[in-house]
């Protein structure tokens, strides 16, 4: 179906576009329901920061047991309590997390039909954007994106990655690589923690050759009724692992715990990680994805960069056997992540609808 779309169903309106414009209302399909506005109880350019769990990675693979022990046992509660946590000593250089996201804030800022060259289509979604559902009509989130490629190798096509600024292939590339391995690593530090082999979760997605990695760079502009815009609609991300390089100077992520919506205080040169919906499924539900969305500000442009660590798509993904029991049966029936995605990529964000909707019906023996 995606691919028979070459064309978005309306013409696309770049938000940096719209912002830089001097607007002083946003149109109407920026303006969300309500029950869907961030909250006015609180300033949203000052919106009230949270801590989420914070991790010191280099603890997980130290020669001290009592350290590792500890730090593997962080890392299991933050994603019991959180599908949220926060990497610090993660082993990617600093000073290329600094420049990939300055390269990216370069990039934003080139005229706009320089940008336009690599404008994306739905077929794909690779490129720069300003949308993700295909729906007519749809309601729009305050931001523009460039959304590429990592992994497998053999879909990565560079051509497609922005020329100019003359380093981003480059750093792209690099960035790519590290944040790519840290995922991995991520992978057999939660498959311990579940009581698998330390390579399962991997191995489930198709191992290390065959995992499928994506960057989404985010761009937030100044919006003049932060109020009634989301930057990001509510949502689930429906892939395995998210790792996002924030920006630290301006807030701007909300994460969604016991009903309340508060937003991450990033830490410096940490990544902030989310369990996505096919880890909650491989688990069982034992670790489970979280909503989360993105609000915007009336002072202060954004530039944020998630790399998507997600299985190959062709694969049958269901519970892992070894955590069902007689008191918990399988609670999703198999489905491939090409088959997943195609929903968000038609509707777009939809909180966690679609993987609620996997849920198998239990079936008497």
């Amino acid at each position: 179906m995606m691919k028979s779309l070459l064309c978005w169903p309306e013409p696309v309106i770049r938000v940096q576009s719209l912002s830089a414009s001097g607007i002083l209302e946003i149109p109407e399909r920026y303006i969300k329901s309500p029950s869907h506005r961030p909250s006015l109880n609180n300033d949203v350019s000052q919106p009230q920061e949270v801590d989420v769990p914070v991790i010191d990675f280099q603890n997980l693979f130290s020669s001290e047991q009592g350290l590792c022990d500890e730090a593997l046992r962080c890392v299991h509660n933050a994603c019991l309590e959180w599908g949220f946590f926060q990497v610090v000593n993660h082993g990617v250089s600093h000073e290329l997390m600094k420049r990939t996201s300055e390269v990216w804030h370069e990039f934003f800022n080139l005229p706009l039909e320089e940008k336009q060259k690599y404008a994306n289509t739905p077929a794909t979604y690779e490129g720069y954007g300003s949308r993700v559902g295909v729906e007519k009509g749809a309601s729009l989130d305050w931001s523009d994106y460039f959304f590429l490629l990592l992994m497998p190798l053999s879909l990565v096509n560079q051509n497609k990655w922005p020329a100019t600024p003359a380093s981003c292939r480059e750093l792209v590339a690099e960035y790519g690589g590290e944040v790519v391995r840290l995922g991995g690593k991520l992978m057999k530090v939660l498959s311990m923690n579940l009581g698998l082999e330390e390579d399962s979760l991997l191995n489930a997605f198709g191992g290390e050759e065959n995992v499928g990695a994506c960057l989404r760079v985010n761009y937030y502009p100044k919006c003049p009724q932060p109020d009634l815009a989301l930057g990001l609609s509510p949502h689930s991300d429906p892939g395995g692992l998210t790792i996002l390089l924030p920006d630290e100077n301006v807030a701007g992520l909300q994460v969604c715990k016991n009903d309340s919506w508060i937003t991450v205080k990033p830490v410096p040169n940490a990544f902030i990680i989310n369990i996505g919906d096919q880890i909650q499924v491989l688990s069982n539900a034992i670790y489970q994805s979280v909503e989360h969305r993105v609000i915007v500000n009336s002072n202060e442009d954004r530039v944020s960069l998630a790399l998507f660590y997600n299985p190959k798509s062709d694969l049958l993904l269901k519970p892992c056997e070894k955590l069902l029991t007689k008191d918990r049966p399988a609670l999703y029936k198999p489905m491939t992540y090409d088959e997943y995605r195609l929903t968000i990529r038609t509707k777009g964000p939809c909180g966690k609808k679609q993987v609620e909707s996997l849920k198998s019906i239990r079936q008497s023996d």
